[in-house]
């Protein structure tokens, strides 16, 4: 595995430094999400506090609140486009539990288990439309149309994965083609909406929506090396869950293209027809670390990542600047 090299001679890359520094108004936005998932109906809050207080690190609301400050944004609009970030995303794991059939989400069980597929996606719908209520009334035509945009990106982004579930022809370009609409799209987004409602110059708008995108693919590709790389009990998820989901991502991907017939019989029989006998995840780690594919995908990540940094290279150095530039570095040691 790649080395990581951490940025401003910290030893251990974190997240520490952007929470303190977006900490007041992280505290606004937990309010504005308390508040905003209040219902007649009880299930609804139970469902959505279920998921929304399962201790997600809230990095995408973050990133908003984080490029607003980059931007000199001066307003209250970022704390209600953060919340609408956060019911945008809870409403994505909803809906990704119900069609993966997942039985955990960050280490508990997931809320389909806890109330059935049904009520998933009734609340999921719901904080989508508590998200675009808030987006309107921001007032900002422009931040709604990018969030509202990626709302759709996503869907599309979902779809796809759902045709390119089971299916080991799925090409490198095609899978990206789908973290980038599933995973980095909501990044993008929520990266953009800051300069956008501090009315800063295109340059840095695109500039940050390039971040977003990238540490959105970056962040995306470690996890998909995280799920056969031993570590994803930490972040909540079984070691091989996409393995039995039959998920095909860019490890498996590049395992099968670069594999023997008989390699790719042992992809079609585990992935798409799903037959998986004892001791198949552990052939098919075997496979990538003969293929070398966990190291590839994570310097993919690397190169992805060096973009988000190369991306805030417009932005003038301040300490919420580097700690964007940890952000990306946590994101890609998480795979140490």
């Amino acid at each position: 595995m790649a080395v990581i090299v951490p940025f401003e001679g910290h030893s251990i890359p974190s997240i520490d430094q952007l929470v303190a520094l977006v900490a007041d108004d992280m505290a606004r936005v937990n309010t504005t999400i308390l508040s905003r998932t209040g219902s007649e109906v009880t299930m609804i809050p139970e469902v959505a506090n279920h998921l929304i207080s399962s201790g997600g690190k809230r990095l995408r609301p973050m990133l908003t609140l984080a490029m607003a400050h980059l931007a000199g944004y001066d307003g209250e609009g970022h704390v209600k486009l953060a919340a609408s970030v956060e019911f945008m995303h809870t409403a994505t794991l909803l809906h990704d539990d119900v069609v993966d059939e997942s039985e955990l989400r960050r280490g508990k069980l997931s809320a389909r288990m806890l109330w059935g597929n049904e009520a998933s996606v009734l609340v999921g719908d719901f904080l989508l439309g508590q998200a675009f209520r808030m987006m309107v009334e921001v007032g900002s035509l422009r931040a709604l149309d990018i969030l509202s945009a990626a709302a759709a990106t996503i869907a599309e982004g979902e779809v796809m994965q759902l045709a390119a579930a089971k299916n080991t022809a799925t090409t490198e370009d095609e899978y990206l083609a789908v973290i980038r609409g599933k995973t980095a799209e909501l990044f993008a987004a929520a990266s953009e909406v800051g300069p956008v409602v501090a009315n800063r110059p295109k340059a840095e708008q695109t500039a940050s929506r390039s971040f977003g995108m990238n540490l959105g693919i970056a962040f995306q590709l470690v996890d998909d090396v995280l799920d056969y790389g031993g570590k994803a009990a930490k972040l909540g998820k079984n070691t091989g869950d996409d393995f039995r989901e039959g998920k095909i991502t860019l490890p498996v991907v590049l395992a099968f293209r670069r594999g023997s017939d008989a390699e790719r019989d042992f992809w079609i029989r585990t992935l798409e027809r799903g037959e998986i006998e004892d001791g198949d995840l552990d052939h098919a780690i075997g496979l990538m670390t003969k293929h070398r594919t966990l190291e590839d995908t994570m310097q993919r990540a690397q190169h992805y990542g060096a973009m988000a940094v190369d991306a805030l290279a417009l932005f003038p150095s301040s300490p919420m600047k580097s700690a964007l530039e940890q952000v990306v570095a946590f994101c890609l040691a998480r795979s140490n």
